[in-house]
């Protein structure tokens, strides 16, 4: 995302050779993959000419639909000797614009990788094709008493090789991890065709940490065909609480005690009153409508423990000026106070037209800072904020509402979010927590990371990928050719970089 309207969004530029051989490339990769696993009529192609982020949209040059981890391995490969791009797509829930298509591109959709191929209770982890959704793996392996941890809010029809592609994470990532910390194995496949393995179900890998790097790699270093995830025992006990305050500022301040403290909640989020109601009137999970800010935190593990924690957290609530503290009486209470914030982002699409949701990290003691600069911004661009945050690990969700019929109004929406994240930036913080760079933040890296960083990580991908053919245009603001930081790398030389073509 840029400060700049829709319009002024800068791609590849298309290949004309590329355009010109359609017809013969398509007939290439039906051969690859038989059946109905190419699209190529336009009609067809319209349901993935766009991801979660909506206000970008491009019909791809053709989509391909393997079955199987050869037909992927078979398609790079030629893609590799033709030159031709690759989007790698999930379930398309990614709101970074990650997997927005190419005019000149293949889309390789994985879809049909749906496949639980092994549950091993024994060293407590699951096996999965990419196009198992999140929760798939939950309700596969609850009925023994486990569950896997990262649980994002769109976890119903994420998939877990989207989740590995932006490094999700969810309401339980505070105590839980992000799928980095969730992941013990994947199989990829590499540009040139190679198929690798990389860790497995032991709890830890030699060598070079190739998972950290895979992981929120947002498909620029290869293709996720398999993930080896751990899962967890159920805890003993799990209770929510729901504190609510006058102000904002008093739940950050809140927030920032309970760490402060000690205490490790299993869960900890926050919403404004604006995400409050709009989720009452659509699940109507009991939430307080007299408050500013509502917190919801969740403790789990033995009883004895959980009951503790419970008691300090409300005495620490009430010393932050909380108005409101009510405490789950049992699971079906719980699973309701958590079914509002899990839907605060349908429940303000009743309320508005359209929202541009964002995300961001901050250090949690600038939460109130944060904030009060925010309502500036509101007032400034004359446009609601709805603020939906994982409160506990500084992760927050802004969704800016507009209406993208009123001219003007999502260039205004582009740039409140922009200011959001140069704030994020400037408080200390990062662009992304868990949506990852895609399109929508790619022209503001250069308020996080200095020109040598940049080409520092670009240098990672031309190791993976050569040509630069796996989901260009994303993450990078500019591009250098891997062969132009090769020589940089060995004469010690500068290419100016104004003069490099953008994406």
């Amino acid at each position: 995302m840029s400060g700049d309207p829709q319009s002024a969004l800068v791609m590849p530029d298309l290949d004309p050779g590329i355009l010109e051989r359609r017809s013969d490339i398509v007939a290439q990769l039906r051969t690859l993959v038989p059946g109905e696993g190419v699209i190529a009529d336009e009609n067809e192609m319209r349901a993935f000419e766009s991801d979660g982020l909506t206000a970008y949209r491009q019909l791809p040059f053709v989509v391909v639909l393997p079955e199987t981890v050869e037909q992927v391995a078979a398609v790079l490969r030629y893609c590799h000797e033709t030159g031709l791009k690759v989007v790698p797509r999930g379930a398309g829930t990614s709101l970074s614009g990650g997997a927005l298509p190419l005019g000149d591109g293949v889309l390789l959709g994985l879809g049909k990788f749906s496949q639980i191929i092994d549950i091993d209770y024994d060293n407590r982890t699951a096996t999965v094709q990419p196009g198992v959704t999140n929760l798939a793996i939950t309700k596969a392996v609850e009925g023994n008493g486990f569950y896997y941890a990262p649980d994002p809010s769109s976890q119903i029809a994420c998939t877990i090789g989207g989740n590995v592609a932006e490094n999700s994470g969810g309401v339980h990532c505070l105590k839980y991890g992000l799928t980095t910390n969730n992941i013990l194995g994947l199989q990829v496949v590499l540009i040139n065709g190679d198929i690798v393995r990389i860790g497995g179900k032991h709890l830890d890998s030699d060598g070079y940490d190739l998972l950290g790097l895979l992981a929120g790699s947002e498909g620029l270093l290869g293709i996720v065909t398999e993930v080896t995830v751990r899962i967890l025992r159920k805890p003993e006990t799990a209770r929510a609480v729901l504190i609510g305050f006058p102000t904002s500022e008093d739940a950050g301040a809140c927030v920032a005690a309970i760490i402060g403290a000690g205490i490790i909640a299993g869960g900890m989020e926050m919403m404004d009153r604006l995400a409050i109601h709009a989720a009452e009137e659509f699940v109507h999970a009991g939430y307080p409508l007299d408050v500013e800010a509502l917190l919801i935190v969740e403790l789990d593990g033995p009883e004895a423990e959980v009951s503790d924690l419970l008691k300090r957290v409300e005495k620490i609530a009430k010393a932050n000026k909380a108005s409101v503290v009510r405490v789950s009486t049992s699971e079906a209470e719980r699973d309701t106070f958590w079914a509002g914030r899990k839907a605060a982002f349908p429940a303000v699409g009743r309320i508005s037209p359209d929202y541009y949701c964002m995300d961001g990290t901050i250090p949690r003691r600038q939460l109130p800072r944060v904030l009060s600069v925010m309502r500036e911004l509101s007032e400034k661009y004359g446009l609601r904020v709805a603020n939906v945050f994982h409160a506990g690990d500084g992760n927050l969700h802004p969704l800016i509402l507009y209406d993208a019929n009123v001219p003007g109004e999502l260039e205004a929406a582009e740039n409140f979010g922009a200011d959001i994240l140069r704030l994020c930036v400037e408080v200390g913080g990062v662009l992304t927590g868990e949506h990852g760079v895609g399109v929508e933040k790619r022209d503001l890296m250069y308020e996080m990371f200095s020109e040598t960083d940049l080409e520092q990580q670009q240098r990672v991908k031309c190791a993976f990928d050569d040509k630069g053919l796996l989901n260009p245009g994303k993450v990078f603001p500019t591009l250098h050719r891997c062969a132009e930081l090769g020589r940089m790398h060995i004469h010690g030389g500068k290419l100016p970089f104004p003069d490099i073509p953008r994406f």
